[in-house]
């Protein structure tokens, strides 16, 4: 128990680790406010971003590895725990010491969405999914993708990061539950890798890491991680209860302890995200990619940025 505890410890730092490598990388690449795929392209020669990669698939190994030997009552929570992990490291790498709001953020985040994964019913028994419900579900995805993507442009860093971590999470969450059903009938006959559900997993794990790491570029990188790790696990369960039958919190009084853990969750998530903690460099990378008829920020309102002590300064 032990071993499998320090195991999921060293996972959960990993995947933060990783990704808070990863959002170096994208807040610095050229392009648009709200990059296209060809961002992920760019991002995929970049050595130190494919090392976070690497550091964030290694943090899911080892939580697997961790789940092994331990109950998920147990290694869930250390799972997300990563956020607190997430914080530190934005804050280490942005020479700025950790706020203790954050802290008290990333906690609300962890207890509500420990609280509300621990309420759903687990079963045990093989999912299965047709494949028109599979396509609706991807195909509700893109075209939530396309409108957010589109609107995205005009929104501001800190709320446009809560909105393409939730369309990413919400993608990322899609390819978990394809993953579960191709996984849990592969284990009776392989062939089950070979349906259309395989595809379909993988387009929309390309969808939800382009708007992750779009989300990562606004420079709000733990108010984009603390969305992820909510949207991505409650979009999963939420597809295994309602279209996988795997079922609802039971009682009502599961209900509302359940509802009561999301917006705890989303109220610490929103505090990540107006927090006065965003990666300097952010703002310069949307400007160099600016469109040349992009009118001149106002040099009062300049000023009085450039003398803010929030880590915002240029």
């Amino acid at each position: 128990m032990v071993a499998s505890v320090l195991t999921a410890l060293a996972g959960a730092f990993c995947m933060a680790l990783g990704s808070a490598l990863q959002e170096r990388d994208a807040v610095r690449a050229p392009g648009r406010t709200v990059a296209s795929a060809g961002f992920l392209v760019h991002l995929a020669g970049r050595p130190r971003w494919l090392a976070g990669t690497a550091g964030a698939g290694a943090g899911v190994v080892l939580h697997l590895i961790a789940l092994s030997g331990a109950p998920l009552t147990i290694i869930q929570p250390i799972g997300v725990s990563g956020l607190v992990f997430a914080i530190a490291l934005t804050a280490l790498f942005n020479r700025r010491r950790v706020r203790t709001g954050e802290i008290a953020a990333g906690a609300a985040v962890t207890v509500g969405l420990v609280g509300l994964l621990s309420l759903f019913p687990h079963a045990a028994r093989t999912p299965q999914l047709p494949l028109l419900t599979a396509l609706a579900l991807t195909g509700g995805i893109a075209v939530l993708g396309a409108a957010v993507y589109v609107a995205a442009h005009w929104v501001a860093p800190g709320p446009r990061a809560l909105l393409l971590a939730t369309v990413g999470g919400a993608a990322l969450g899609t390819t978990s539950a394809l993953s579960r059903v191709v996984a849990a009938n592969a284990a009776a006959d392989w062939t089950a890798v070979l349906t259309w559900l395989t595809p379909l997993a993988v387009a929309s794990a390309l969808l939800g890491g382009l708007f992750q790491q779009n989300a990562y570029r606004t420079g709000h990188f733990a108010a984009a991680y603390a969305t992820l790790l909510v949207v991505d696990p409650v979009v999963g369960a939420g597809i295994g209860a309602l279209v996988l039958g795997e079922g609802l919190p039971a009682t009502p009084l599961d209900r509302g302890l359940a509802a009561g853990a999301a917006l705890l969750a989303i109220a610490g998530t929103v505090v990540l995200a107006l927090a006065r903690n965003r990666n300097p460099e952010a703002g310069g990378s949307e400007r160099a990619g600016a469109a040349p008829n992009t009118p001149e920020p106002d040099p009062a309102s300049s000023g009085t940025r450039s003398t803010t002590t929030s880590g915002e300064s240029r």
